[in-house]
């Protein structure tokens, strides 16, 4: 066996959009930081607050389905480092000056940028997944990429404070883009999208499954390689009206929704809604996305399993997982506004994010299941459902807050927890319709060649 078979390139193509994730998120909860921060100073209200932090979702909702055709006919490869070079560029030259009214244009503008660039970016990893990840290795593949998600916010709760302590906000804009870039050139050294299978196509079967590991570099279904660019016509009309399809849309839309919120006013929670600093809540701020990082590996980890030992179907395994993951995070989440407490408060937080997190090892990765040749397509299809969440989810809360801030006068802005009543009760909500519509609609079947 050749030496450099020990360690298959799928791996380090796993690894690279892994990295990938983390580095975006760390760029989401580091701008919603240092604009808390950029923004107090500045004396917004809550509702400007929130307009300018949904920009983003409307450039990255725009980008999604777009996103998904053009790593079908060019390549995730391709859209992937584009991508990333593009908002890495931008967020360099992000003004923060919100004084000045045309400065804060610009901002919004540039955030509406990073938000297209970004929304090309899942559509790629899934696309570049599809080709290169064998099914027995896709739940936990798929969970180690989005975790890197988590992990990046973790990080970023942790790390990004102090950095705009230090050097200010803009600074921390400078910080991401170095890490995009880097990143940048890590990806056009170590990945490709040649098919490396080819040098051993001797040794396949002529009507395999799937590639044997030590082999397996691409995907392999039903005897047939999942080539890009090779699938000219889409089937779109099948593809919008499938209810296995919208079972995923809808649980994604869920999903999002949640975690957008918290993702963006977590730290305005902490801070004004239960009087606590950001900075001297040390590294507990960070356990809710370190939770989701964990939960995330651990319900891929158990969907591979369960399905490879054939304890229960691919169609029952993503059921099961889905289910649980949601109707715990629904109750986590109604409970989160009972606590006063920052211990109460981060335990409820992190159950919330970690066992939807869980759940992603149902939802997430079905469309793999049911079009392993459209994942790319399907995934931009139900990422634009959950950037919608994110347009809605995070200006609403922002118009939730200042509506609560004037019907009683005993509070002084958002210092009660119960004026965030509302804005944890409506994911939670959520949360238990989409999984019942999961439980209904869903299939593990492929069901789109």
């Amino acid at each position: 066996m050749h030496a450099d078979m020990k360690f298959p390139k799928r791996y380090t193509i796993v690894l690279l959009t892994f990295i990938s994730t983390c580095i975006c998120y760390i760029e989401r909860i580091g701008f919603s930081i240092a604009y808390t921060v950029a923004a107090n100073a500045a004396g917004l209200n809550q509702s400007s607050k929130g307009t300018v932090l949904s920009s983003f979702y409307y450039g990255y909702a725009c980008s999604q389905i777009p996103g998904g055709w053009a790593s079908q006919r060019l390549g995730g490869r391709c859209v992937l480092l584009l991508s990333f070079v593009l908002w890495s560029l931008t967020c360099a030259f992000l003004p923060l000056d919100l004084d000045d009214p045309n400065r804060l244009l610009v901002l919004v503008l540039g955030r509406l940028i990073v938000g297209v660039a970004q929304g090309f970016i899942f559509p790629a990893i899934h696309t570049v997944l599809a080709q290169w990840v064998p099914p027995n290795e896709r739940s936990r593949s798929v969970s180690l990429t989005t975790s890197g998600m988590y992990l990046g916010a973790a990080l970023g709760m942790l790390v990004v404070p102090w950095i705009v302590g230090f050097g200010g906000p803009h600074s921390l804009f400078l910080a991401e883009a170095v890490l995009g870039t880097l990143w940048s050139v890590l990806w056009l050294n170590f990945s490709s999208e040649s098919d490396p299978i080819d040098q051993f196509e001797h040794q396949i079967p002529t009507k395999p499954s799937i590639v044997p590991s030590r082999f397996g570099e691409i995907l392999l279904v039903k005897g047939q390689r999942i080539k890009i660019g090779g699938n000219k016509n889409i089937p779109w009309k099948r593809i919008m009206s499938s209810l296995p399809v919208w079972a995923i849309v809808v649980n994604n839309f869920t999903f999002h929704y949640a975690l957008y919120v918290l993702m963006n006013w977590l730290p305005t929670y902490f801070e004004e809604g239960l009087q606590l600093s950001l900075e001297e809540m040390g590294t507990h701020k960070m356990i809710p996305y370190l939770n989701m990082f964990i939960f995330s590996n651990i319900g891929g980890v158990l969907a591979d399993y369960l399905i490879m030992k054939k304890a229960y179907s691919v169609t029952k395994t993503r059921k099961v997982l889905n289910t649980l993951g949601f109707v715990v995070a629904a109750m986590a989440l109604m409970s989160l506004p009972m606590f006063r407490t920052s211990g109460g408060a981060v335990f409820c937080a992190s159950m919330a994010l970690g066992f939807l997190a869980l759940g992603r090892a149902g939802f997430a990765v079905n469309h793999m299941d049911i079009a392993p040749k459209y994942a790319g397509i399907v995934m931009g299809f139900s990422n634009t459902a959950g950037t919608l969440a994110g347009i809605i989810g995070v200006d609403l809360t922002g118009k939730l807050l200042e509506a609560a801030s004037k019907v009683d006068d005993n509070y002084s802005e958002i210092s009660s927890p119960e004026s965030w009543r509302s804005v944890f009760m409506i994911p939670g909500v959520l949360c238990i319709f989409s999984s019942l519509g999961f439980l209904l609609f869903s299939t593990g079947e492929r069901i789109f060649d």
